[in-house]
């Protein structure tokens, strides 16, 4: 059944009491990323919104990442250089004369508030596209709304995969794009005897399985598998720290997320570990986290991602010197962040060849697109809505930045299902990088 079928819309009828959540407060002028629309108090809902949905004077879009709770410190990264993304497509004299205008909330790392914050975006403030979301459980919070709304959701973070809805465009990396690389790597490099730790919510537990099943393949093994609470703290790494003394494996693969990453890693170092023969190989892992932790308690550990701010392209050097100009020159800028930039670009682009905003006619129009993304050219794929990625694996330094220690050179084409689930189960489409971008 198509997901415009009016019975699909009735189903997620909501009511004007839905959106009387807390209003945002005002921008402090003095904060970046002042001038950035936030609404105030919710309007009464009327229906005839939804077939008027701009004043004619600029683009309205949806913007929804946390400024609060425990995966803000990456969140704020991809709401950033969302905004520099905006700024650019504005300056350049936006999309057929009309500029691009934020809305933007704060649904403070929570997926009810991201679901009631989607819902008030597309019905109250009648945007049709909307810029969101880096837990999978967020976006399987907001998804509904967007479905039912008629909106079109971009989704800049790696994910578990396994997923299609003709409403999301999901620019982050899929399995085949991250764990099948850091796999054979690890494999190659240190061995297949795994531990698993992750967030106790849906990505962990299915980028693990995952994970897991390469390590299999490998005839490797799984020692165990711990899950820890979303805003873990040190205490919740005892097991984790016991049994890697326990165990010895080659490799402790983390999907933990957000403020809780720099405890494990400091647990890891305070309990005298090597990372040069058991590292810690993650793909939740990123510069955002990473500043959140002392450089020694980093370095060694390895992450996999289409990305990193050390990248040596002349896209990869321009993004980052604009989004350390504008944010500082300590802001970390890691792979998320990336794919929050490029999307807003591509969004734009099909916008200008479509002549409007309607999703119905945008979405034909992204994978007529390819726009040269800091980490390579990349593109949106027609049958599954996933964009054609550049895989990476690199370490972190001394400094606490990452270096690339291998990279694909391939453009990969995604396979959000991993129909060939293997250490070789990814294959390029046929563009290759013309120099060593790392």
């Amino acid at each position: 059944m198509d997901l415009y079928d009016a019975g699909r819309i009735s189903r997620g009828r909501i009511r004007q009491r839905d959106f009387m959540v807390p209003s945002p407060a005002e921008p402090d002028m003095d904060d970046p990323l002042s001038g950035v629309a936030v609404r105030g108090r919710p309007k009464e809902f009327d229906r005839s919104m939804m077939d008027n949905a701009h004043d004619g004077q600029s683009w309205r879009v949806g913007v929804l990442f946390s400024q609060s709770g425990v995966t803000s410190g990456v969140e704020r990264t991809q709401l950033q250089a969302t905004l520099l993304a905006i700024d650019e497509v504005n300056a350049a004299g936006g999309v057929l004369g009309r500029r691009l205008a934020p809305v933007i909330y704060d649904p403070e790392s929570n997926p009810k508030l991201f679901r009631t914050l989607a819902e008030r975006l597309l019905v109250v403030d009648r945007v049709r596209l909307v810029f969101a979301c880096y837990m999978s459980s967020s976006r399987k919070a907001v998804l509904p709304a967007i479905e039912a709304y008629r909106g079109l959701l971009f989704y800049p973070t790696l994910y578990e995969g396994f997923e299609y809805s003709r409403h999301c465009i999901y620019t982050g990396a899929a399995p085949n794009q991250n764990s099948a690389q850091l796999a054979r790597f690890l494999f190659e490099h240190y061995g297949n005897r795994f531990l698993l730790v992750g967030s106790n919510y849906v990505y962990p537990y299915e980028s693990n399985r995952v994970m897991a099943d390469l390590v299999r393949q490998s005839h490797g093994k799984v020692l165990d598998e711990i899950y820890v609470p979303l805003n873990a703290r040190a205490a919740d790494f005892s097991r984790t720290i016991a049994v890697i003394q326990k165990t010895s494996p080659d490799v402790i693969f983390s999907t933990v997320v957000g403020s809780s990453t720099a405890e494990l890693y400091k647990a890891y170092r305070a309990a005298g570990f090597d990372p040069a023969r058991q590292p810690i190989a993650s793909l939740t892992t990123s510069e955002a986290e990473v500043a959140d932790m002392p450089a020694e308690a980093a370095e060694g550990h390895i992450t996999a991602a289409p990305f990193f701010e050390t990248l040596g392209t002349p896209e990869a050097l321009r993004f980052v010197a604009a989004y350390k100009a504008r944010y500082g020159a300590a802001s970390a800028v890691p792979a998320a962040a990336e794919a929050a930039y490029f999307q807003v670009h591509l969004a734009a682009a099909a916008i200008a060849r479509a002549g409007s905003d309607d999703p119905e006619r945008v979405l034909p129009e992204l994978s007529e697109i390819e726009f040269a993304a800091p980490q390579g050219r990349v593109r949106v794929d027609r049958e599954n809505n996933h964009t054609h990625l550049w895989p990476r694996v690199a370490r972190l330094d001394a400094q606490g930045r990452f270096q690339v220690i291998w990279q694909s050179g391939v453009r990969v084409r995604p396979d959000p299902y991993s129909m060939v689930q293997n250490l070789d189960g990814w294959s390029a489409d046929g563009l290759a990088a013309l120099a060593d971008p790392g």
